[in-house]
């Protein structure tokens, strides 16, 4: 090939490179970073990224240089000349390609292998995750719960998940990171947290009709603020607590933690949720379905399909309550529900 040849192919692969770079670089794609594995991550995308843009760049000037060099004059009718293989050439296309593979299966894995690494002092939290809603436990704090994730800002965090009804999926963009949560299994996730900040947290698989609703969010705090938090929900929730309790306030204890508010709307507990009947008419409800009241609340919570009001969809509220409950708990639920439907 003349140097001419050399010199156009260089120039038109260089003004290729560019215009891709500019378009891996200069649009903001990813969200900012909040974890030791995002970064980690992120190196991964961007080497492959790097990787494309000059493939993409040689190609692309083969191609461009090749339709303006080797163009047919428009009464030239005859076959190219034949053309029998070049045997360095298909080497270097197969070598090539082989070498770009490995080395990022090779980047690849070392990186996962150091985001499943534990550190020292990991913090424990299960993650529970039904329609169409999440809740975070601490087994550090008596197995306090929260429908917010909390975590500390450096610390090794292991999250243990289980669904309820369906597959879920857990995702924190800033933390790069996705996990599939199947009935049935416990499935685990390893992230450490090095930006204080508040992140949207999604399901990311289509889990029903609520599935856009179903979010909620992570909260990376300051170490000390975060050990300071824990220290009070362990205080705040002694063994019995939403066990043995009664009254309103265990009642409202669980309505919160069981996440009811995303769904339902309730005044007694400041809950604005669509998705589900409106609480506050609960009277109305019994007397349409012609049961008492109390029984009526137990066996919605129970079994929700027996009555459905109309207007709303069959198999949306979770059908596990009657087992994820006490017989104490169910019933401070009840009695919180009829006296909060009894002053409406």
């Amino acid at each position: 090939m003349r140097r001419g040849s050399l010199v156009a192919l260089l120039g038109i692969g260089l003004i290729a490179g560019g215009v891709a770079t500019a378009v891996a670089l200069v649009p903001t794609w990813l969200p900012v970073d909040a974890s030791r594995q995002a970064g980690r991550i992120d190196f991964v995308f961007w080497f492959v990224i790097a990787i494309c843009i000059a493939l993409f760049a040689i190609v692309a000037a083969a191609i461009i240089y090749s339709v303006l060099r080797f163009q047919a004059r428009p009464d030239d009718l005859e076959d190219g000349p034949p053309i029998h293989g070049h045997t360095g050439l298909e080497i270097a296309w197969t070598t090539i390609p082989f070498v770009l593979v490995t080395a990022i299966a090779i980047v690849s894995g070392i990186v996962l292998s150091r985001n499943d690494a534990q550190g020292a002092n990991t913090l424990r939290v299960n993650v529970t995750a039904q329609q169409f809603t999440w809740t975070f436990s601490y087994p550090e704090a008596n197995n306090a719960t929260s429908p917010v994730l909390f975590l500390p800002e450096g610390r090794s965090v292991e999250l243990y998940m289980r669904s309820l009804d369906v597959i879920h999926a857990f995702f924190v963009p800033e933390f790069r990171l996705n996990e599939d949560i199947v009935p049935g299994l416990v499935t685990n996730i390893h992230v450490t947290p090095d930006r204080v900040g508040t992140y949207s947290l999604i399901c990311n698989e289509l889990c029903g009709l609520g599935h856009s609703l179903m979010r909620t969010e992570a909260v990376v705090m300051p170490a000390a603020a975060f050990d300071k938090w824990l220290a009070e929900q362990k205080k705040s929730n002694a063994p019995t607590s939403g066990s043995g309790s009664t009254g309103a306030a265990a009642g409202l204890a669980l309505f919160t933690s069981n996440s009811c508010s995303s769904c339902h709307t309730l005044s007694a507990a400041k809950a604005s949720g669509k998705i589900g009947p409106d609480l506050d008419k609960l009277v109305s409800y019994a007397k349409q379905a012609n049961t008492p009241l109390a029984a009526f609340i137990t066996k919605s919570i129970i079994d929700p399909n027996a009555y459905i009001q109309p207007g709303f969809p069959k198999n949306t509220m979770p059908q596990t309550f009657g087992k994820t409950l006490s017989k104490s708990q169910l019933s401070s639920l009840v009695s919180f529900l009829v006296q909060s439907s009894k002053k409406g």
